[in-house]
């Protein structure tokens, strides 16, 4: 039973969707201000935070600066509908993906779901060995990454948009089927989620011997993390 945390001060909205996350099988706990979800998200061992942006003193980004900080922990924001600068700032930040307000606590639970199947550990007993690409190494079963041989922090999103770029190194994945495989959701019209998680992946990475970008852009289709020539 996945645990999860609702950080809202609407307190009649919270109320709300933790009473229809448990009866769909979660458990669920709300707390009403930055402060105290920036702490329980990282101490009380939930397994996803939901994460309102708009709370009267520390606000969902900075509550989500203090999260990032101690832990990767996948965090959905809810951001007001239309509203892209939150939106784009969370997942700048190291939100996992966001849910625009107002939405219906089955959009929400459908969400969380999907999220929570990404990060769902492997029995690594029967998980296979790692994706080896050039300087890049992961391991699916228990997602963890290294980077020229160095450990590679990621969030949960993060992990699987590189996890799929890397199976088809050397190709171009369309932005359509990142959507599906690293946010688990169909992608939508001007939805700008994976540019943001590939700028934020090509940061930790860095830049190539010449300069280049180890994840290439192909205008109009999508994304390719480059191979080096055998």
């Amino acid at each position: 039973m996945a645990r999860v945390l609702l950080v809202d001060d609407d307190a009649e909205l919270a109320s709300m969707l933790v009473e229809y996350l448990v009866q769909d099988g979660f458990e669920a706990e709300a707390v009403h201000d930055g402060e105290t979800g920036s702490v329980h998200a990282v101490d009380a061992g939930f397994d996803i935070v939901v994460l309102d942006v708009m709370m009267p003193g520390i606000g969902g980004i900075e509550a989500l600066k203090r999260i990032r900080a101690r832990s990767n922990v996948p965090v959905v924001m809810l951001t007001a509908r239309g509203d892209d600068i939150d939106r784009i700032v969370g997942l700048e930040l190291g939100a996992d993906d966001y849910v625009p307000k107002p939405c219906t606590p089955r959009e929400l639970a459908a969400r969380l779901r999907a999220i929570l199947r990404r990060v769902q550990p492997v029995d690594s007993a029967g998980a296979d060995g790692p994706i080896v690409v050039g300087p890049l190494r992961l391991w699916p079963g228990t997602r963890q990454a290294e980077w020229h041989d160095a450990p590679l922090p990621l969030t949960s999103t993060e992990f699987s948009l590189l996890e799929a770029l890397a199976r088809k190194a050397g190709q171009v994945v369309d932005k359509s089927e990142l959507s599906e495989t690293a946010l688990g959701r169909p992608l939508a019209r001007f939805d700008r989620a994976i540019d943001v998680h590939v700028s934020s992946l090509r940061q930790k990475l860095g830049p190539r011997p010449d300069g280049s970008s180890w994840i290439g852009t192909v205008r109009g289709r999508g994304y390719q993390f480059v191979r080096d020539p055998d």
